[in-house]
């Protein structure tokens, strides 16, 4: 380990307390600390909070800037015929069948919300069968391979990525090996942990968890990357653990998509009243996004059309579709554009005189990107509801 070098590297870059501690730890803890610090791009670091903060303070109601989706890039189960939506089902499970489609869970989250310290997606939601969230989705995608089976004759894997956290991985690993993997083939089950970034002070200072251990926390982003190292794979459903309604791979959705050429799709539910506490989908000098529900005035919520429907209704509900040449392309022209958002929080940390301290209020910033963040980069986006 050359401390000298590690140590010019963080002055470079104003972290130089980092190694405060360097003579009090024993051998391990250094390795540790050395490797975790070498592993960070602090220039990359600085480059994104910098930008993170100046899009921060730079944040107003974007009432007028908003525009709702073209009515031509949308589509509703509501409005489309029997024969439409059977026209839907059909491709997507014929993609399916071929094994073109694969399915990327979002599931770093423990089930603190539901009162629980384990993952979510071991929860029990209290059906007469027991059956945890993790089953019914695993269920659910063996009941999709059938379906497509049947109508084709072939029967296509689903691969089902699970994007863990530093805290659920090993848990939610245990768990489906303890239950067989719900019948599922164990090779086409991928775990893999969400990327940490370092969590900074409101000066860009990297903080201190322990004398050896920097704090860090999910950066939001790379659980889609990593779902194009699957041979064959064409297209990627995504969504969220604690969608108990979801429908693994939707034959409908995808077609929908694949129908109108779309590389990016978005499954959206109508607003239940106007003030709901939901992010829309729309139009933000003319690039696509998810805007949140307190950057919009109440008067904006309220605006209706003609028909009485609310103008900006595209209930956001983080289930989406991306075609892999889509992710192919943002990774290689566009993952640098994305700008993370931050989120002030309490954050133990270190201090200079080596004493853990717990924060009564925020000191810290987490960074994070989200997984529509990519929706200004399509070229050619649906919204189905």
């Amino acid at each position: 380990m050359d401390i000298s070098e590690l140590s010019a590297k963080l002055a470079q870059f104003g972290q130089e307390h980092l190694i405060q501690f360097w003579s009090e730890l024993n051998e391990d803890e250094q390795k540790r600390l050395f490797n975790d610090l070498k592993g960070i791009d602090f220039g990359l670091l600085a480059k994104g909070f910098r930008r993170a903060m100046d899009n921060s303070s730079n944040a107003v109601k974007l009432d007028h800037l908003l525009q709702p989706v073209p009515v031509h890039l949308q589509g509703s189960v509501e409005r489309c015929s029997n024969e439409q939506l059977t026209a839907y089902e059909h491709e997507g499970l014929k993609q399916i069948s071929a094994g073109k489609v694969g399915v990327l869970l979002l599931a770093g989250g423990q089930g603190t919300r539901l009162g629980v310290s384990y993952p979510k997606g071991m929860y029990n939601v209290g059906l007469p069968s027991g059956k945890t969230l993790y089953q019914l989705q695993a269920e659910r995608i063996r009941k999709i391979e059938e379906l497509s089976e049947a109508r084709f004759g072939q029967r296509g894997t689903v691969p089902w990525y699970i994007m863990t956290s530093e805290h659920t991985m090993e848990p939610t690993r245990k768990f489906f090996a303890k239950h067989g993997f719900f019948g599922l083939n164990e090779r086409n089950v991928v775990f893999f942990e969400q990327s940490v970034i370092p969590c900074v002070d409101v000066d860009g200072k990297v903080i201190l968890e322990d004398k050896f251990k920097i704090a860090t926390a999910p950066d939001g982003n790379g659980g889609l990357y990593r779902a194009l190292g699957q041979n064959g794979i064409d297209m990627i459903h995504v969504y969220c653990v604690d969608n108990i309604l979801v429908k693994m791979a939707d034959p409908v959705f995808v077609g929908f998509c694949l129908e109108k050429n779309a590389n990016c799709g978005a499954k959206v539910v109508k607003k239940a009243f106007p003030e709901e506490p939901v992010g829309v989908i729309c139009q933000v000098n003319g690039v696509y996004q998810v805007v949140e529900y307190s950057e919009i005035s109440s008067e904006t919520a309220n605006r209706r059309n003609s028909d009485g429907e609310l103008t900006f209704n595209a209930g956001n509900i983080c289930n989406h579709f991306f075609s892999k040449e889509f992710l192919k392309t943002l990774i290689l022209e566009h993952e640098q554009e994305l700008i993370y958002h931050i989120a002030k929080k309490k954050i133990p940390f270190i201090d200079a005189n080596g004493v853990r301290q717990n924060p009564a209020t925020p000191n810290g910033i987490k960074m994070e990107k989200f997984v529509f963040d990519v929706f200004q980069f399509s070229t050619a986006p649906w919204a189905k509801g």
